[in-house]
């Protein structure tokens, strides 16, 4: 079940160094030189945490082993190291994802659930987590499963996925995912689906995931590094999207 996290976590530069590390109420930021990767903060901290250390001067990929924590507050960490490592504008170019050298770029340009609207029509089609606008764009238009660990109005409890991803044709997974170690499962009980994407500000824009069954990241690269910084802390209440561009990075 490790597999997915350890790739990852291997194919992280070894020279990198942690410079800035922040975890606030929504975002966790962790910036080394230039690198910077964001994830947002998904609450679970009652198990305790890998690392009591000082985490700002250490190797960028042990920090990025908090992913394999079952405290999910250092999950989000760990998360946020992979994509400095991953996202960061240098590596995202070099890896095949195409974004803008403006500093702001509409947001719809990108957004999964507007790209998708045509593709899922009349499908089945399920989506962990909640996203805005998510009824209003997709859900007139197919036969649409909302899961949630906590369930809300019309959505479906996550023991519910093991009976509705099955019959999916098309398959949204939250970044939480990756945080809450549920990706695995959710691929594998996917496995029928025409695609699977990943969705959020903290999807890894990885390639080695699309070894793994996913055929779209759709994530976020930072292009304004002290503006990211200043959202995760709080001191700017803006949405984080306003420091960079939604990506989707898709499967060759």
């Amino acid at each position: 079940m490790w597999e997915i996290y350890d790739t990852l976590i291997d194919g992280i530069d070894e020279d990198k160094i942690v410079d800035e590390l922040i975890c606030g109420r929504h975002y966790a930021y962790v910036r080394s030189g230039d690198w910077v990767g964001i994830s947002g903060v998904r609450y679970g901290d009652t198990r305790p945490s890998i690392f009591s250390k000082n985490l700002i001067g250490a190797p960028l990929k042990e920090v990025a082993t908090c992913i394999k924590s079952w405290n999910f507050l250092e999950a989000s960490i760990g998360l946020a190291a992979i994509n400095a490592n991953y996202n960061n504008l240098d590596t995202a170019r070099n890896n095949g994802v195409s974004f803008s050298d403006m500093k702001r770029v509409e947001d719809r340009i990108f957004d999964p659930f507007i790209m998708y609207q045509n593709m899922v029509k009349g499908k089945n089609v399920a989506v962990y987590g909640h996203f805005t606008k998510l009824e209003s764009l997709i859900e007139p238009v197919c036969n649409l499963s909302i899961i949630e660990w906590e369930p809300e109005d019309d959505d479906f409890p996550v023991t519910a996925s093991e009976y509705i991803l099955p019959e999916c044709d098309y398959v949204f997974l939250s970044n939480s995912s990756v945080i809450d170690k549920s990706l695995p499962r959710f691929i594998e009980t996917s496995k029928n689906a025409k695609q699977i994407t990943i969705v959020g500000p903290g999807t890894p824009l990885a390639p080695c995931l699309f070894d793994f069954g996913i055929g779209d990241l759709s994530g976020f690269v930072v292009k304004d590094n002290e503006k990211a910084s200043r959202i995760a802390a709080r001191s700017e209440n803006v949405r984080i999207y306003t420091a960079g561009q939604k990506v989707s990075f898709k499967k060759p």
